[in-house]
């Protein structure tokens, strides 16, 4: 369990509701990655995309508001 900790990277960002700074373990890996995590101050849902290419190359974050 700790070896995948070690590979996770932290990236801080602001939420697009709240605007609040919050972070979140990102897993890196050549191929684009996409999913919905809540925010954890208030608990919004967040669409996250990020794509590594050795760093992180790209990083998004869009509230899931129509």
């Amino acid at each position: 369990m700790d070896f995948y900790f070690q590979n996770m990277q932290e990236h801080f960002f602001q939420c697009p509701y709240c605007w609040e700074e919050i972070s979140m373990l990102l897993e890196p890996s050549d191929q684009s990655q996409q999913y919905i995590e809540d925010c954890e101050v208030c608990c919004r849902p967040i669409q996250i995309e990020f794509f590594f290419q050795e760093q992180l190359h790209s990083f998004n974050a869009q509230s899931q508001e129509y």
